[in-house]
């Protein structure tokens, strides 16, 4: 039978026809379950029983324990009724774990919407919006007594410092009005008399959400930096609880913090990604800050961004959508050509005065500059350091933290390679060597190529920087701040003469803001293989150089990409996000169309190209994946999330075939077939499921193509 033919007799199958079940003293006897398992064909509500002694506890929302498949299985009551669709007898509902409603029909509407979008099961969504119970904390918030909460009045429009930005004072308006307005903001760094930090701003935006008698909500990429902007905003709104959610913070206060939001005891949450689904009682503002940060993308399935899941939750809530920071992201800009959000930017009299002169030198100038123009760190740079270190801090930012990430041979200058793995040999302070994947220790070494046994660095990070650095400048105080190092991230640094080194968001805020900031090896970050490489760049550039002072200088060095260094020249963050939409469009990329990313055994991606290509979905692939792609605790459509076993390759997908060939295909589609593409992507990954065939991994709209 043809695959037309077998569709149009599915299609005549007569729907399972409704009977009523009776309990006596229960009103609704059957409760529609949604069972905690990430396997595609189980993502529906199952009917249960409910008998009479869990008829008071068992509320829509709630967990509950029932069996299934012989095994006791968790899940979520989703719906109460009187009917059901199942010909046999009803299986009673096991235990009720708690008669906590975790789940409000807000949730369970965003549940099932970031589900459909990203064509993935509503049981890997809830692992994202339901932090793990704790019954001793929900014991101790439940019998809490509510505190008051402040009634706030809308703030003065002309003196809360939106004044600043175009459309700013229509925001707050909106906001206090009971509105949803939607806006795409690109802030400035702060200037005293000038333009508030943006800190400040957002404040006052979730006050005048509040004086609404809504409640707010702000994402950011880490766990620092959402409690540092939950004191803020405590600071700023006294009296108004600020709860912090955060997967660091452990299951007890994180699950504390859930409730206290779910109880209607705090009405402003600030939290990592997935604190997107926080249930803040009657949402009216939801911000997400500097969303181009890859730490805000989901790493597992669903594999959404949490700026897509307060964009889903605005228009199913009512509430207003802020997406903010210093630069501007594809996708956000994408938001502002649809007109589905506006443009929220400065006026450029006031961009010249707020932000630091930067400087982007070419070949005329190095030049200039003799022998020493070609060194990585130029004499103009050790001038404009020199002349900034006699009057406070400067800045020096490093793509990579490390001392010698990368070594090539000394004779022929090719890239000297692990003979176990193939992987880039690197060398530690102590002047070990050694492979930056096996770690295996790789001396003595000896060329494949010319012979040589000589070794030359080509590649220095922060620590190895700070070094130098500190034998250029002696008696000046080095710092060096990165993941990577002994002390980790250094949070801030007074006003004092210094050389902070630091990698891409690791940079301490200084007070009173850096005299000088050089960016390094620009290269390295702008003319990267990868989707998004050139506006990553240009994010991590833009947030170290707002922490310089006005009169600062900003150099950036190290080749960069010259449209993204003009781009930070200008600080035209919109225009170079509105040049980097229109070229994916012509390419048909992401954002400006959406693409499903497929990694599995070849014979199960062919078999799903042969059914896109018969869809009429544009096809690209398949190709070997390579060894660096899927995040390595990415679970495969079909399998549970799980960490990759031992000896996996890193980077290679998980639920490869015991052969461990894996195939990489993408499948292209315009946006406004997008909700097509995601649903024949879920019924693909069900109908595998169900047949028990090998799954594949399915990412749609990833930051990583191939």
């Amino acid at each position: 039978m043809s695959e037309p033919a077998r569709q149009d007799a599915l299609l005549a199958v007569p729907a399972p026809a409704e009977r009523r079940v009776d309990a006596d003293g229960v009103a609704d006897p059957v409760a529609r379950v949604l069972l905690d398992t990430p396997v595609p064909h189980l993502d529906r509500l199952f009917d249960y029983l409910v008998p009479p002694r869990l008829d008071a506890a068992a509320g829509i929302g709630t967990r509950v324990t029932v069996r299934f498949g012989g095994k006791n299985v968790r899940g979520w009551i989703w719906e109460r009724g009187a009917t059901t669709t199942h010909p046999g007898r009803l299986a009673p509902l096991g235990r009720v774990v708690s008669d906590l409603p975790v789940l409000t029909p807000a949730t369970m509407g965003l549940v099932g919407a970031v589900a459909a979008r990203a064509a993935g099961t509503r049981a890997d969504v809830m692992r994202l919006a339901v932090p793990a119970r704790h019954a001793a904390a929900e014991r101790a918030e439940r019998d809490a007594p509510a505190p008051p909460l402040p009634v706030w009045r809308p703030p003065d429009v002309d003196a809360a410092g939106w004044g600043a930005y175009l459309g700013g004072p229509e925001l707050l308006g909106e906001l206090a009005a009971g509105h949803r307005p939607r806006a795409v903001w690109t802030a400035l760094p702060g200037r005293a008399g000038l333009v508030a930090p943006w800190q400040t701003l957002l404040a006052r935006a979730l006050r005048a959400a509040l004086a609404g008698g809504r409640g707010g909500l702000v994402v950011v990429a880490t766990t620092a930096r959402a409690e540092a902007l939950a004191r803020r905003l405590e600071r700023e709104l006294e009296g108004e609880p600020v709860e912090v959610l955060s997967a660091e913070h452990g299951p007890a206060r994180r699950y504390r913090a859930f409730l206290r939001l779910l109880l209607g005891r705090a009405r402003l949450a600030v939290g990592t990604r997935a604190a997107a689904f926080a249930p803040v009682p009657r949402l009216g503002l939801a911000a997400i800050w500097d969303d181009g940060d890859d730490r805000l993308d989901e790493p597992r399935a669903p594999y959404v961004h949490a700026r897509t899941v307060l964009a889903l939750r605005s228009g199913l809530e009512g509430a207003g959508l802020l997406i903010a920071g210093h630069a501007r992201s594809v996708e956000a800009q994408g938001y502002v050509e649809r007109g589905w959000a506006a443009d929220l930017s400065a006026p450029r009299n006031l961009v010249r005065r707020a932000v630091a002169r930067v400087e982007a030198p070419g070949a005329p100038e190095l030049d200039a500059e003799g022998a020493s123009g070609r060194a990585r760190i130029p004499s103009l740079a050790h001038r404009a350091l020199r002349r900034a270190l006699e009057r406070g801090p400067a800045l020096v930012q490093v793509p990579r933290g490390g001392y010698v990430l990368r070594l090539a041979c000394g004779t022929c200058r090719a890239g000297a390679r692990c003979p176990a793995c193939g992987g880039p040999l690197s060398r530690g302070r102590d002047g070990a060597t050694s492979c930056r994947w096996c770690a295996r220790a790789a001396a003595p070494w000896t060329c494949p190529a010319c012979g040589g046994t000589a070794l030359r660095m080509t590649g220095v990070g922060s620590t190895r920087t700070g070094e130098e650095l500190g034998r250029a400048f002696p008696g000046v105080p080095v710092v060096v701040s990165g993941a990577r190092e002994d002390h980790g991230v250094i949070a801030a640094v007074d006003s004092r003469p210094r050389l902070v080194v630091a990698t891409p968001g690791a940079e301490p805020v200084a007070e009173g803001g850096y005299r000088a900031v050089l960016l390094l090896d620009g290269a390295a970050l702008s003319s990267r293989p990868q989707l998004g490489a050139a506006c990553q760049a240009l994010r991590l550039w833009a947030n170290a150089a707002a922490l310089a002072r006005a009169d600062a200088r900003v150099i950036l060095l190290g080749g960069a990409d010259a449209a993204v260094a003009q781009a930070l020249v200008r600080w035209d963050h919109a225009g170079f996000a509105r040049r980097e939409l229109a070229e994916r469009a012509e390419l048909r990329l992401p954002p400006a169309w959406r693409c499903a990313r497929l990694d599995g055994p070849p014979r199960a991606v062919g078999s799903l190209l042969d059914a896109a290509r018969a869809a009429g979905w544009d096809v690209l692939g398949p190709v070997p994946a390579p060894g660096a792609g899927a995040p390595a605790d990415a679970a495969p459509t079909g399998a549970p999330a799980g960490p990759a076993p031992p000896g996996a390759q890193a980077g290679a997908p998980t639920g490869a075939p015991a052969s461990g060939v894996v195939h990489r295909a993408l499948i292209r589609a315009p946006s406004s077939r997008g909700r097509e593409l995601a649903d024949a992507l879920a019924l693909w990954a069900r109908e595998r499921s169900a047949h028990r065939q090998e799954a594949v991994r399915v990412e749609l709209d990833p930051t990583l193509l191939w």
